[in-house]
């Protein structure tokens, strides 16, 4: 007989819906997500797929990532969507405040060598209410037609050596991090140091050090249309964007890959769910080693867990090898940051205030 965690476990690997026939005959999911090209690769290596198997229709929402959206849902007792994915630091709060529900570890199948689930996955995947999705990075990215390389973010903050205007985000999430990084603090010291005032100050000096030359966007897009466009010469920005400009658009980009800022999105139930049976049966789905390693064989987003990136091919149209474009490649993460979040859920509000304070000065 199967443990309670072994059926769970067997019901991700062979899909839900041929061990529990006709449960969810009639209904249709909702996920909430991002919109773009994230909610296209999703579809295509998530969505459909699901539905394909299960026989249950998928309705795709989009939203900003604003937590409000849900806690007004479920403070009104009107709750529509029911897997939202977003940044896993979100599924901290959510559990906290009350407004998304828990997610049993047992849902999720084992690796892709049978390794248990809670091994397979990168640190902080598995949250209390929120499963890791899939891994992303922040990236310094630059016009090779201004120069044919930088080495280090050191050189991100250079403007003698490397003059023209640089792309950041507009936000602390990132921006503090890339500070301290390119001011020479090594990986392991980053959060240690802007859990301090005197760690949260040298950042915003070594900010300061290019402000004038500074363009602030707000997405994904405007990060790579500034750099297309060559309103900055360097710009801090999603992977995914900025290897879709090269490999589709045949940009002119250079990557500071090794430099990266690791970053999680995870598969979260909204509280009191229509479909709450429903949910957890995609998240079981969306979770398997091979989900994830035909979503990042597709796109440059990496899997959240270590067995699904041995199982990454190439691009599935363009024949491109994804494995050395993703930030959880072991070249490419063992020099790179893995975002604490944590970190953000307990100080994003705090030093959000200070960085709004000091871009109006």
């Amino acid at each position: 007989m199967f443990s309670r965690r072994e059926f769970g476990q067997f019901l991700g690997a062979v899909g839900v819906s041929s061990v529990l026939p006709g449960l969810a005959q009639g209904r249709a999911l909702t996920v909430t997500t991002w919109g773009g090209n994230t909610t296209r690769y999703q579809k295509l290596d998530f969505f459909d797929p699901f539905t394909a198997e299960t026989g249950i229709p998928i309705k795709i929402e989009e939203w900003n990532g604003n937590l409000g959206l849900i806690r007004a849902q479920v403070q009104s007792g009107k709750v529509t969507w029911d897997v939202v994915v977003g940044d896993i630091a979100f599924a901290k709060r959510g559990c906290e405040d009350g407004f998304l529900e828990k997610i049993s570890p047992s849902i999720l199948s084992v690796g892709g060598n049978r390794e248990a689930a809670s091994t397979d996955y990168l640190p902080g995947s598995i949250q209390e209410c929120g499963i890791g999705a899939y891994a992303w990075s922040t990236i310094i990215a630059w016009d090779k037609r201004k120069f044919e390389r930088i080495n280090s973010l050191g050189d991100f903050f250079n403007l003698s050596a490397y003059p023209g205007k640089r792309g950041m985000r507009k936000a602390p999430q990132s921006s503090l991090e890339f500070a301290l990084l390119g001011d020479g603090v090594s990986t392991d010291q980053v959060y240690k140091l802007l859990r301090t005032k005197e760690g949260v100050d040298r950042a915003f000096r070594k900010l300061d050090s290019i402000k004038s030359q500074t363009v602030w966007w707000e997405s994904g897009s405007q990060a790579r249309r500034i750099l297309a466009d060559g309103e900055v010469v360097m710009s801090s920005g999603f992977s995914g964007s900025m290897v879709s400009a090269i490999l589709d658009d045949k940009r002119q980009f250079g990557l500071l890959l090794g430099s990266s800022l690791i970053d999680q999105d995870a598969w979260m139930v909204v509280k009191n769910a229509p479909n709450k049976d429903l949910a957890m049966r995609f998240i079981a789905f969306a979770s398997r080693p091979d989900r994830m390693a035909a979503h990042g064989s597709s796109n440059p987003t990496s899997p959240a867990r270590q067995s699904a990136f041995a199982m990454v091919t190439k691009h599935p149209t363009l024949g491109v090898d994804m494995k050395p474009y993703h930030a959880t490649s072991p070249e490419n993460r063992k020099t790179s940051l893995l975002v604490d979040t944590d970190f953000w859920a307990d100080r994003g509000d705090d030093l959000q205030e200070r960085f709004n304070s000091w871009l109006s000065r």
